[in-house]
């Protein structure tokens, strides 16, 4: 029985001094030993740490999870400034980009808290989670508990607006007494309108991106019309200064106007007869426009047709057969055929003598001391008796 006692005796005190020892060593639970058995303990295992606004309850030994798969451990929870930096320990074969993000979630309903790391959703991934990696507070978070559930579910409720949903009704059953057919009417009439705006929505879309490409011009070209916009006062008021001579040009523009219009009507029927007069002048030049054609090919190789041009030289030799008649009635013929000098050059020659063997002229007819131009004269039945 002695001995018992003091067995009790010595093991209190091993036990005080026990409690003592780790009291002096910060002791904190069983959650700030490592526990057998976690993930992210292996030898080749590595440390990340992650800044969250608030770690709610996750505690020392809190499982780090990747797509419902636990992969790690929280080792260590510091404050850094007004936020928390949590330190975890991962296994060796996690994948992750450098720009991965951490959040807090629960298990379940009821279940516990953990770290979920997954990609980033708003932008591409990059580089690769390694050991002393950080994951910044701009992609950290965490998804809603059930407790922060829970107090907007009493929040809308409560104080919502559902308890006044009866009242609502009720108003809305007083309004629309009696107007039971407007409302249906109504009801139609916009069921039409949605289904043609839907019917629509391809050109709208088209609008649009057209009003979204104007109005990129004009951003693009902001500086012109800022300039513009800071130019137009000034150009405003030259203009409020020159208003009165402005009047002034509109009345004499007016009165020019109409000036010219009594002008045109008072040479309407001179101009319309004109025009029919060009007409007949036109319509003959148009109707010589082989022969004008013909005759500007000779131009060029004059005296000799350009349709027989190239018969003019063979060679080294040039052939050349010419009929020169200067006599004064084929001068007068092909010079001054109508021309108020046609017929003088004949009339000379007759009085001088004809040449033996020409061809009466036209000149001729109505001579005086000339019976008259066989070509030209009337035929008689008694000629020739």
């Amino acid at each position: 029985m002695r001995f018992s006692w003091r067995g009790r005796a010595v093991a209190g005190v091993m036990m005080c001094l026990a409690v003592a020892g780790t009291s002096g060593c910060s002791w904190r639970g069983l959650n700030s030993l490592a526990l057998p058995g976690t993930q992210g303990s292996g030898p080749s295992s590595f440390v990340i740490q992650a800044q969250m606004p608030d770690v709610n309850n996750i505690q020392p030994n809190s499982r780090v999870r990747v797509a419902d798969v636990t992969v790690g451990h929280v080792t260590k929870i510091e404050r850094q400034g007004w936020h928390a930096l949590l330190t975890m320990r991962l296994n060796d074969d996690v994948r992750l980009p450098a720009n991965a993000t951490a959040k807090i979630g629960t298990t379940s309903l009821l279940g516990s808290l953990h770290i979920e790391l997954a990609p980033p959703t708003s932008e591409p991934p990059q580089g690769r989670l390694h050991d002393g990696s950080l994951i910044p507070l701009s992609h950290a978070g965490a998804y809603p508990s059930t407790e922060q559930t829970l107090a907007a579910l009493s929040l809308v409720l409560n104080g919502g607006g559902l308890g006044q949903v009866q009242d609502i009704t009720e108003a809305l059953s007083t309004a629309f007494r009696g107007r039971e057919r407007d409302l249906r009417s109504l009801i139609g009439q916009l069921d039409k309108f949605t289904a043609n705006l839907n019917d629509q929505k391809g050109d709208i879309i088209a609008a649009a991106e057209k009003l979204n490409n104007l109005v990129g011009k004009f951003a693009a070209q902001k500086p012109v019309l800022d300039r513009a916009i800071e130019t137009l006062p000034d150009a405003l008021a030259v203009l409020n200064e020159e208003r009165d001579n402005m009047v002034q040009a509109a009345d004499q523009l007016g009165k020019f106007s109409a000036l010219t219009a009594d002008t045109v009507n008072k040479t309407q029927a001179n101009l319309v007869k004109e025009l029919k007069q060009v007409g007949p002048v036109l319509e003959s030049l148009a109707n010589a426009g082989p022969s004008m054609t013909r005759a500007l090919s000779l131009i060029p190789t004059f005296p000799f047709p350009n349709e027989t041009f190239e018969n003019f030289m063979r060679g080294d030799y040039v052939n050349l057969t010419a009929i020169i008649d200067l006599t004064l009635s084929r001068i007068d013929q092909g010079l001054f055929t109508g021309t108020r000098f046609e017929c003088h050059l004949t009339q000379l020659e007759l009085q001088w003598g004809r040449t033996i063997g020409q061809y009466p002229s036209p000149c001729m007819a109505g001579t005086p001391s000339v019976a008259g131009n066989p070509l030209t004269i009337p035929y008689r039945w008694d000629q020739g008796r």
